[in-house]
């Protein structure tokens, strides 16, 4: 399965007539997420991502843990968070609107939160994306606007309705009017540098792993 995703990864999909549509979530799935919140599930794999991170940075192979592979390419830098099942599919996607819940917290807006669907010949790939950008009006007193991380996305990405990966990474402005950008290590300490799941906590994986 790795190896597919690994391939699905590598390679853009082919040209597609689908276009983005807004993403909205129901107010029941709005209720279940302040609840997934408020009881902290998200421990049980913020510092665990945090850890494989450091990992695959150091180039070292962690068999038994969350995997993660780094992506580095021209003006932005991120991670791939990928899929693994003992997570659960409603818990992978709390998690995806966790992430966005803690770059608020940074000082972000909200830009779009979209959706498009790709029906290829052997499956059928959806793609759910966060766009944040920093507040336009956070500037220093020499005047340049603090860009924080620069623009940040997050995708989710699931093959026939099954999730495979999500795709986390800065954008950092290259204008002189902005401040310059904050690295990608420390928006991933922000992020993710969490306490570990206490017994409690991990026992609430099940509740909303279907969900």
């Amino acid at each position: 399965m790795f190896k597919f995703f690994d391939h699905l990864f590598s390679h853009r999909s082919s040209p597609s007539k689908s276009e983005w549509q807004p993403l909205v979530r129901t107010a029941a799935e709005q209720r279940a997420h302040t609840q997934w919140l408020a009881e902290q599930v998200y421990l049980n794999w913020a510092g665990p991502y945090f850890k494989a991170y450091h990992f695959c940075k150091a180039h070292i192979t962690n068999g038994q843990g969350l995997r993660v592979q780094m992506l580095q390419e021209t003006g932005r830098q991120g991670a791939v968070f990928f899929y693994d099942p003992s997570i659960g599919p409603g818990n992978f996607r709390h998690f995806f609107d966790f992430l966005r819940d803690r770059v608020l917290a940074l000082g972000y807006n909200l830009s779009t939160s979209d959706q498009r669907v790709h029906r290829q010949p052997r499956y059928t790939e959806t793609i759910y994306k966060h766009f944040l950008k920093p507040k336009p009006n956070d500037c220093t007193e020499t005047g340049r606007c603090n860009q924080l991380f620069g623009t940040i996305t997050i995708d989710l990405v699931t093959i026939n309705k099954q999730p495979g990966f999500i795709r986390f990474f800065s954008n950092p402005y290259q204008d002189a009017i902005f401040t310059p950008a904050h690295s990608f290590n420390e928006l991933m300490e922000q992020v993710l540098n969490l306490p570990p799941a206490p017994a409690e906590v991990q026992a609430r994986i099940k509740q909303y792993a279907k969900s």
